[in-house]
């Protein structure tokens, strides 16, 4: 993969959605401050508007409750809101494994090839969108290829869909497509690396402008330091939700990933050390967060 050594990209807000920004300020109780969210809403750009029709949308689906109205409505969650913000913590924390050196790829690809009939396609989508997400890369049609040791999730979803017969499983150490044989060079034709780089240094860049507002010498307002956390976990999640997880041994190196990992996990840790982030009604996104960037082990 060709990198160019242009300008840093610059630190770009990401994109928050409406309904994204209320599951992140839910609290440990299930509970969404209506203040709290127009004001981070407004910090974000949002307007009035939108926040009240994006809260009765929720309403109308049976996600949330109300009591009150405008800025004094507080909303409840009736169901597990978790997924809408929450980072896919094993992968996480496997991340963190990778970038400290105890997740040496031992030279082994794991394929797994499908075959399932068009009359049972929805098994067949989420099969492959359960490949994707666990790092695999198609080959060929219905032929994946992972780095990393997902088997045992990937036999697992497939045996919940009913297509666990369908699915073939093996492993290899000379993969070869066409005349592309070295790890390294598979790993750059599989997979779309520049992208992946790209979607880092953007993450980056967000954590160097959020550790100097951290830094600086005006202290941020609870409202701010909500508004940075979301952020920070919005930008964090783009990164992390497409990334592979390639072995360090098939990546160029530097890679763009481990220094942005741990810009964000330093950004994240001085943002849970305000007074504000260790209030008990803060929101479970600190603690979700949190949890995620403290690595326990393997994938």
């Amino acid at each position: 993969m060709k990198r160019s050594h242009g300008p840093e990209p610059e630190a770009e807000r990401p994109e928050i959605p409406t309904r994204l920004l209320v599951h992140a300020l839910v609290r440990e109780d299930g509970v969404v401050d209506a203040a709290e969210l127009y004001a981070v809403a407004a910090q974000l750009g949002m307007t009035d508007q939108q926040v009240r029709l994006c809260v009765k949308r929720l309403v109308t689906e049976g996600g949330f409750t109300q009591e009150g109205r405008g800025r004094k409505a507080v909303l409840r969650a009736v169901a597990d809101d978790t997924g809408a913000i929450a980072p896919d913590a094993d992968h996480v924390r496997y991340a963190y494994c990778q970038d400290r050196g105890e997740a040496p790829w031992n030279g082994t690809w794991h394929l797994f090839a499908f075959a399932i009939p068009e009359a049972r396609r929805t098994a067949r989508d989420a099969l492959r969108e359960t490949l994707l997400h666990l790092g695999a890369a198609p080959v060929q049609g219905g032929l994946y290829v992972c780095a990393n040791p997902i088997a045992d999730l990937v036999e697992a979803r497939a045996r919940n869909l009913g297509v666990l017969d369908t699915v073939t499983f093996l492993t290899s150490t000379d993969l070869r497509v066409g005349e592309t044989d070295g790890p390294q060079a598979l790993a750059a034709a599989i997979w779309p690396l520049d992208e992946i780089a790209a979607r880092h240094e953007r993450l980056a860049a967000f954590a160097r402008s959020c550790a100097a507002r951290l830094s600086g010498a005006e202290p941020l307002s609870g409202t701010e330091q909500l508004t940075l956390a979301v952020e920070l976990a919005a930008a964090f999640a783009r990164a992390m939700d497409p990334d592979p997880l390639l072995p360090p041994e098939l990546l160029p190196q530097p890679w763009p990933g481990s220094s942005a990992r741990r810009l964000a996990q330093e950004c994240w840790t001085a943002l849970q050390a305000l007074p504000d982030a260790r209030d008990a009604s803060s929101p479970r996104l600190f603690r979700l967060y949190s949890d995620a960037i403290a690595p326990r082990g393997g994938r």
